[in-house]
């Protein structure tokens, strides 16, 4: 496959998986598909949305810094102006910034997914219910406990809430960081042979 045809194939996938991110880490800000818990945690009421959200790993990193690479990579692709080897050689350079961006992604969904919800929940079945993060020292063993998940009183439903969202945030930002590594060195081979495009120009 050409190194154009191949950046084509990249841009085009990372768009959508840019697009998934971003809804994903939006959704995240609405448990219980309710409105109600970003307005009273932006109105300084305790936390209520999960900290790991309010990163903005899924917008920021695995979107924004994965979407703009793709905007320059598909452009290589076709037979405009970065269609050379010069523009290959900057879609390095962008790819390595949608490697960044995927990390971060990748970072914040790790941590969400191991500190697990904000909730309302009890201590202790005598305690008085409270909101905090009732699985943020178990690193994680509460993943494969779903009876733990009933301590989360409100919003409901917010573990699985959660770990579907992050879950998926996880998955996108792993193939964005495949993808922006296979285009570093696509955009080197671009550089060196060409794009195979129309027209070559330095």
């Amino acid at each position: 496959m050409c190194t154009g045809k191949c950046s084509k194939v990249i841009a085009i996938s990372l768009y959508v998986l840019a697009g998934v991110s971003i809804i994903c880490n939006i959704i995240a800000f609405f448990p219980d598909w309710s409105t109600k818990y970003a307005k009273l945690d932006s109105e300084e009421n305790g936390a209520r949305i999960t900290d790991e959200v309010k990163f903005m790993g899924g917008v920021i990193g695995g979107g924004i810094m994965c979407l703009i690479p793709a905007i320059h990579i598909h452009l290589t692709s076709s037979n405009g102006c970065c269609a050379n080897r010069c523009g290959m050689f900057l879609s390095i350079g962008f790819a390595a910034a949608g490697v960044v961006g995927a990390l971060y992604s990748l970072a914040t969904s790790a941590l969400g997914l191991s500190n697990g919800p904000v909730c309302l929940f009890m201590e202790t079945p005598t305690s008085v219910p409270g909101w905090g993060r009732p699985f943020f020292n178990n690193n994680g063993s509460y993943l494969g406990d779903s009876d733990l998940w009933t301590k989360c009183i409100e919003p409901k439903g917010v573990v699985e809430f959660n770990l579907g969202l992050f879950a998926t945030l996880l998955v996108v930002a792993s193939l964005e960081l495949v993808l922006c590594g296979i285009q570093m060195v696509n955009g080197l081979f671009g550089c060196i042979c060409g794009t195979c495009g129309g027209r070559e120009e330095a």
